[in-house]
C-alpha cells in the first residue's frame, strides 16, 4: 500500500505543479487580449500572430489544467448519487467511474488523435494565415498532454479509492496527503 500511497502523491502533486504554473497562463491570456483591443482600436492595428497567441494560451490552459482540474475536485459529477454519499460510497463511485468512464474515454481520445497529432509533426504544421503562428503541430500536441495528464489523474484517483476501501487510509481524507506538506 506504500507504493500505492507514493504513485498517488507523485501524480497528484505532477497535475498541482503543471496545474498551478497553468494558471498563470490565464494572466497571459488577459494581457495579451487587453493589448490586442488596444492595438486594435486605440491605433488601428491587427495582429493575427497575437491573435492566435490568445487562442493558443486559451487551448493550453483548459487542455493542460484539466488533470489539476480533477484533482481539485472541480469537475461535474452527478450530485444526486455522491452529495450525501458515505466516503466508502464516494471511493465506490470515484472508482467505477475512473475505471468505466474516465479512462476509456482518455484512451479513444488518445487513439483517435494520435495520427491528427502526428500528421500535424510531420509536415511541421503552422498556421494557415500568413502571420500566424507556425507551430500548430504544438498546439495540437498539448492535446494528447490533456489525455495524460487527465488518465494519469484518474489512475491517482483509483489509487486513492482503493486506499479507502482497503481501510488503509482514513476516509474523510478524500484527496488523500496533503500535497504541500505530504502529510
Amino acid at each position: 500500500m506504500n507504493t500505492l500511497r507514493t504513485l498517488t502523491l507523485a501524480i497528484d502533486t505532477l497535475n498541482d505543479r503543471i496545474g498551478r504554473a497553468a494558471a498563470w497562463l490565464a494572466v497571459a491570456m488577459v494581457i495579451l487580449q487587453f493589448v490586442v483591443v488596444v492595438l486594435r482600436y486605440v491605433f488601428s492595428y491587427g495582429s493575427i500572430f497575437m491573435q492566435e497567441g490568445v487562442i493558443y494560451l486559451h487551448a493550453v490552459l483548459f487542455l493542460i489544467g484539466a488533470g489539476y482540474t480533477l484533482l481539485q475536485g472541480g469537475h461535474v459529477r452527478v450530485d444526486i448519487l455522491y452529495r450525501g454519499a458515505t466516503p466508502r460510497k464516494k471511493a465506490v463511485v470515484d472508482l467505477a467511474g475512473s475505471l468505466l468512464l474516465l479512462l476509456p474515454v482518455c484512451a479513444i481520445i488518445a487513439w483517435a488523435t494520435a495520427p491528427y497529432v502526428g500528421q500535424s509533426w510531420i509536415v511541421l504544421e503552422g498556421s494557415k494565415e500568413t502571420s500566424g503562428i507556425p507551430a500548430v503541430f504544438l498546439l495540437k500536441s498539448s492535446i494528447l498532454a490533456f489525455v495524460a495528464l487527465l488518465a494519469l489523474q484518474g489512475v491517482s484517483m483509483i489509487f486513492h479509492s482503493l486506499l479507502i476501501l482497503s481501510g488503509d487510509r482514513p476516509p474523510d481524507d478524500e484527496q488523500g496527503q496533503d500535497i504541500a506538506t505530504g502529510a
